[in-house]
């Protein structure tokens, strides 16, 4: 049996425009590239690609990938992973955010699905986001008690007019 072995032609090619790329212009994209997914917070949502950030800011999406890989030692999917988690861990820890359900919390930071949110989270801290909760987070605010209304007792009527004069019973005493 022969094997078909052979280098990715992308590594190649990614690698030549690591190296063809000025410090000047790596610095240049990268602010750009934080601009649009930190500052405007593109990350959050969940079809925003490599692709459409380089349309955006009308870069060659092989540059997007070079200067990711340079300046942040992760490919783009890792970096909008990693600032996905970073929201996530602050809304696990802020007690505004205590009552929120995991699924509500993963689609508000751009994830599509639970499963695909624990398994980053897992990845990149180690633990699930319950157990970060757990360990990190605040208690919910406690919901005030339900208001009882108040009953106001009724005083009973007057009654008016004459009060009725005490009859007194006076006895005479027959002694003979």
């Amino acid at each position: 049996m022969k094997y078909n072995i052979t280098e990715k032609k992308e590594k190649k090619v990614a690698s030549s425009y690591k190296s063809s790329i000025t410090p000047e212009l790596v610095d240049d994209i990268s602010k750009k590239i934080i601009t649009k997914l930190l500052i405007e917070k593109k990350y959050r949502d969940p079809n925003y690609s490599a692709k459409l950030l380089a349309d955006e800011l009308g870069i060659n999406m092989r540059y997007i990938s070079a200067v990711v890989s340079l300046r942040f030692q992760q490919n783009y999917s890792e970096m909008v992973g990693t600032m996905r988690i970073q929201e996530a861990k602050y809304m696990l820890q802020d007690a505004n955010f205590a009552d929120m359900k995991m699924e509500d919390i993963a689609i508000n930071v751009g994830f599509t699905t639970r499963q695909s949110f624990y398994a980053t989270f897992f990845r990149i801290c180690g633990i699930t986001p319950k157990e970060y909760r757990k360990l990190f987070g605040a208690e919910p605010k406690p919901k005030p008690a339900p208001r009882k209304k108040k009953t106001v007792k009724k005083a009973a009527p007057k009654k008016r007019g004459r009060k009725p004069k005490k009859v007194t019973s006076k006895r005479k005493s027959t002694k003979k």
